[in-house]
């Protein structure tokens, strides 16, 4: 399928999006959040609500642009082309939204496991989101490279059908951190202390550099999102060809990802059975790489793929508040 967006003629939509991206992080750092200080649930609430705000706003941009140029060129089915990608963004910042949540878990036990106050929260989230954007743009940079070849679209799916098995049937236990190899390596690779000074990252003790918690922190988190981004991309690639759609509802989901923490993790305990459905959304995703496409003529249904995804994350979530979990995650404070 050939690229609506290719980088080289849009390359001005990727730097005015860089700008605003830019500009809505040193507001929420330099003006909102430039006292260190525990955000609130209602706090969370409010930049959660903006957040997906923008999203959606984009996204309502977008289907409007897209129609524009595409009816410039003189494409043919202009109207329904700009919904198809207009639907294809909207799925994708769905996907990537709810496979959050294992992050959120993440962050949970990181935080709980180094004792940061959820004071100092914020500021380590802010930086891992930074680092997030720039290894998620190298995975889509490389994967829209890939996708090219049909072999390697096939592994993608496969892989993705094995990794919602997996998830599907993993059992649920807890990590323990304490022997963790990432962590050891940063240990010894770095003076690190486990007392904090603050908010810094770094402090020095007898004249010598050292690591304080709050940076191993900010390592592990930051290796967590690598991790996840090997399940979230290829699944957005799932759905869409367009690099552009990619890189930007990532880069959606990913700016909501602070706040959406703040309100969530004091009742991650209360989505216990969202797995389950991000399990079959993974798994559907993966049929769509090494089946379906190809069974309705090149192209699964982006409405029915918005569907599907929609229903199976909603049911479970709704499903998750219905039944009470056995299992009680620890707030922090």
């Amino acid at each position: 399928m050939e690229i609506l967006f290719p980088i080289q003629q849009y390359w001005w939509f990727y730097a005015i999006f860089l700008v605003f991206v830019f500009l809505m992080l040193a507001l929420d750092l330099g003006v909102f959040h430039k006292q260190a200080h525990s955000v609130s649930f209602k706090e969370a609430t409010a930049w959660s609500i903006v957040w997906i705000t923008l999203a959606l706003s984009f996204n309502l941009f977008f289907y409007y642009y897209a129609r524009w140029d595409f009816l410039t060129q003189g494409m043919a089915g202009a109207e329904g082309e700009a919904k198809r990608v207009a639907l294809e963004f909207l799925s994708g910042y769905l996907i990537e939204k709810s496979l959050s949540i294992d992050n959120i878990f993440v962050f949970v036990m990181v935080f709980t496991y180094f004792s940061i106050p959820s004071a100092y929260q914020h500021r380590i989230l802010f930086y891992g989101i930074l680092g997030a954007l720039v290894f998620r743009a190298i995975f889509i940079a490389l994967g829209s490279v890939l996708m090219q070849y049909q072999w390697v679209v096939y592994i993608f799916g496969a892989f993705l059908l094995f990794t919602g098995v997996k998830m599907a049937f993993a059992r649920e236990k807890a990590m323990d951190l304490s022997d963790n190899l990432l962590i050891r390596f940063v240990n010894r690779l770095i003076p690190t202390t486990h007392s904090l000074h603050g908010a810094s990252f770094f402090t020095r003790i007898n004249g010598v550099l050292h690591a304080t918690p709050l940076f191993v922190a900010l390592i592990f988190i930051e290796f967590s999102d690598i991790i996840f981004a090997v399940d979230s991309v290829p699944a957005i690639f799932a759905l869409t060809k367009e690099p552009m759609i990619v890189f930007i509802s990532n880069t959606f989901a990913i700016l909501g990802l602070r706040s959406l923490f703040f309100m969530l993790a004091g009742m991650v305990d209360r989505f216990h059975l969202l797995k389950y459905g991000l399990a079959m959304v993974l798994v559907f995703v993966g049929l769509k790489m090494v089946y379906l496409n190809e069974a309705f003529g090149g192209k699964f249904p982006i409405f029915w793929s918005l569907g599907i995804i929609a229903g199976l994350i909603g049911g479970f979530t709704v499903l998750s508040l219905i039944v009470p979990s056995k299992h009680k995650t620890e707030k922090v404070e």
